[in-house]
């Protein structure tokens, strides 16, 4: 453990140093890094230069914390009916990052079923059990801290070349199931190559999905694919990410699937059901960045639950067998955490959000 100059210890994980290493590349000529991050980026270089350690101690540390001054309470309740034992995998809850933080949580699964919890290989919290004869009760409730500022606060418009990637970036640029990016390599340059590479490009695919790709609610299928729904023309949200991703990818743009729960702060309830709701994000500038074909539009503390490289990595339940969803309930909304607790009963008439006003109660 070494100290700067300035007498602090800089604290890094591996995946932070990939990071500071892309954003070098990606920013190696702009006067913003003159500061402290052009210093980090300086000092690993020098450390590999001339051939010893870089001076940070390897731990997670996040390099972007804004402020989390929002609490938003989330959470699901499945119903599962089943004549026989059927192991099920659960994934619902939310990741822990310097955007996201959970205060409170309370899972449960009745009739006392017993759960094991894992971490898969893209970083999601698995619940893994079985399903016992007759009614299954799946139900989480959380209180997340979010940041009140757009997603889009600090985009970063620079794409880094696939010989630059991370290792662990680089299986997000190939084609997958149900984002065949290899069937939609010439559509994808005809109707987007002149825009340039990057932000411009990302968001131009985000724009012609939004206009061309009709919203279309319950018409999902597990059978169909990115070419399938340019094809066909509509689809759900998951359809639009599969899409996106598939067309970023034709561009050597890592980009993987997610799932999350996206509260209506600083929107119009549109007086819908609840749902998980999928969308997709691009790395870029050495970070991941969030992108929705569906909405097309920044929003304000959308929580993240999985990422993957398509649907199949993010499902929040996969079966081993047979077994019914009887009931299916989600909430998403931003309370004031001083009047709202895990396991109160939902109660959608304590919701801050649902307007165009962003509310800033305390958070405790």
């Amino acid at each position: 453990m070494r100290k700067s100059h300035r007498g602090e210890i800089h604290v890094l994980s591996q995946s932070d140093l990939h990071e500071l290493l892309a954003l070098w590349h990606a920013h190696r000529k702009k006067s913003f890094w003159n500061g402290e991050a052009g210093e980090m980026v300086n000092a690993v270089l020098r450390g590999r230069h001339l051939g010893r350690s870089a001076p940070f101690m390897i731990k997670t540390s996040p390099l972007f914390a804004p402020a989390l001054d929002l609490a938003v309470r989330v959470g699901c309740e499945l119903v599962y009916e089943t004549s026989v034992h059927t192991p099920i995998l659960l994934a619902f809850k939310p990741k822990q990052d310097e955007r996201q933080y959970i205060r409170q949580e309370r899972v449960s699964f009745e009739p006392d079923l017993s759960a094991t919890q894992f971490e898969d290989d893209h970083g999601n919290t698995i619940y893994r059990m079985e399903l016992v004869p007759g009614r299954n009760v799946l139900r989480y409730d959380a209180i997340v801290r979010v940041s009140s500022l757009r997603e889009d606060f600090n985009l970063l418009d620079e794409p880094v070349p696939p010989h630059l990637l991370p290792p662990s970036i680089l299986r997000y640029t190939l084609p997958t199931r149900y984002c065949d990016s290899d069937k939609l390599l010439d559509f994808a340059w005809h109707q987007f190559g002149r825009l340039p590479h990057g932000l411009a490009r990302v968001q131009g695919i985000c724009d012609w999905l939004h206009e061309n790709i009709e919203y279309r609610t319950l018409s999902g299928s597990p059978f169909l694919s990115a070419h399938d729904i340019i094809m066909r023309g509509y689809g759900v949200c998951r359809d639009m990410a599969h899409t996106a991703i598939a067309l970023c990818r034709t561009f050597n743009l890592p980009a993987r699937y997610v799932s999350g729960y996206v509260p209506d702060i600083g929107f119009q309830n549109p007086g819908t059901p609840e749902d998980f709701h999928a969308y997709f994000e691009v790395y870029m500038g050495g970070r991941w960045q969030v992108f929705d074909a569906r909405f097309n539009v920044p929003r304000t503390g959308r929580i993240r639950i999985s990422t993957g490289y398509d649907a199949v990595n993010c499902a929040f339940t996969t079966l081993y067998g047979q077994a019914d969803l009887t009931y299916f309930e989600v909430w998403s909304y931003q309370i004031d955490p001083r009047e709202v607790q895990v396991g109160d009963p939902v109660d959608l008439s304590k919701r801050l959000c649902g307007q165009p006003e962003i509310r800033h109660p305390a958070v405790v």
